[in-house]
């Protein structure tokens, strides 16, 4: 495999990001903690999740953080993970790091 690719292809997620399939994507992305350094997440375009969502990625972003690696989504939250990160209550809450993370926004002070 080339070494690039390995390090930089996005992970694509399935359309139903959900605690029905929350295994899944947990083993999923465990597989590829075990064999990358770059973890870049793509979340489709009206993707439906739920909270267990939000939760197995903010548990990814601290699993890699202790690892020394790079976790991220390719593109910014949008439709229903922004709406549970609203309606969760994460987007009042968030910090420089988080509003990176999830928003891709640069928060200059």
């Amino acid at each position: 495999m080339d070494t690039p690719k390995q390090y930089c292809e996005s992970i694509n997620l399935p359309d139903a990001l959900s605690i029905r399939h929350a295994s899944e994507l947990y083993s999923k992305l465990t597989d590829e903690f075990q064999s990358r350094d770059t973890i870049i997440i793509s979340i489709p375009e009206g993707a439906e999740a739920d909270l267990s969502f939000v939760q197995l990625i903010e548990s990814s972003r601290r699993q890699a953080k202790a690892k020394g690696k790079t976790f991220k989504l390719s593109s910014p939250a949008n439709g229903s993970v922004l709406k549970v990160l609203e309606r969760a209550g994460f987007i009042e809450s968030f910090d420089q790091e988080d509003a990176k993370f999830w928003l891709h926004k640069e928060v200059t002070l």
